[in-house]
């Protein structure tokens, strides 16, 4: 077995990305946790650029970036492919992977405590607009997100995000994803967290909470 270590945060959604692909393809690896305010010179040198997690290190070689590491992890280990073997079917789970990665700059601003009623508002707005082109556009008459009824990287991408959000909804004490408004993708949700793998690797929610919690006080402080 090849030297494999990921770096990452326990409590963010773009690492659960990765340990979830890695446990689906039953990979073998260290974890080492990183702190988000004092991070180890290990990481500065594997990710200098964007010095963030998650970071993967195979055979002493880095690679960056949540989605780029599934992706790269599917290549090099082929059980249990992500990706459909169909051409056509491939370009649209990559459409829905960067479409889910085009989500998170609308839902970070909920992390944040925002006083303004008004723009509470639109922020949930904008986050619901996403979700709307998801319930509408990509799940269509399928169990998970994208082809199947198995885990695929179109759920890695998207159920991620949605595990953020939902944490997010409690954390603030918001609505957002309303089952109503978005019944397919609460049901395709539902799937997706009920699923074995995931529900064996998606953090305690009270834990998470607290955590998140901690950490946003520190971002604060050091503002």
């Amino acid at each position: 077995m090849a030297e494999l270590k990921l770096h990452g945060f326990w409590y963010s959604p773009l690492t659960l990305r990765v340990i979830l692909t890695l446990k689906l393809k039953g990979i073998t690896y260290e974890y080492i946790e990183e702190d988000r305010f004092n991070k180890s010179p290990q990481l500065l040198e594997y990710n200098p650029v964007y010095k963030l997690t998650p970071v993967l290190v195979h055979h002493g070689k880095s690679i960056c970036e949540s989605m780029i590491i599934v992706q790269y992890i599917d290549e090099v280990w082929p059980q249990n492919p992500l990706v459909p073997h169909d051409s056509y079917d491939r370009t649209q789970a990559r459409f829905w992977v960067e479409y889910a990665d085009q989500m998170i700059p609308a839902v970070k601003p909920l992390f944040h405590i925002i006083s303004d009623d008004e723009v509470r508002e639109k922020a949930i707005e904008r986050v619901q607009e996403h979700l709307k082109v998801i319930d509408n556009q990509c799940l269509i008459d399928q169990k998970f997100f994208n082809n199947g009824d198995h885990i695929n990287i179109v759920d890695i991408a998207l159920g991620s995000v949605i595990q953020f959000l939902v944490t997010i909804e409690d954390l603030n004490q918001l609505k957002v994803m309303e089952a109503h408004k978005f019944p397919h993708l609460y049901s395709r949700f539902s799937n997706f967290k009920d699923s074995p793998i995931v529900k064996e690797n998606i953090p305690n929610s009270e834990k998470l909470i607290a955590c998140i919690k901690l950490v946003r006080e520190k971002m604060y402080a050091h503002s």
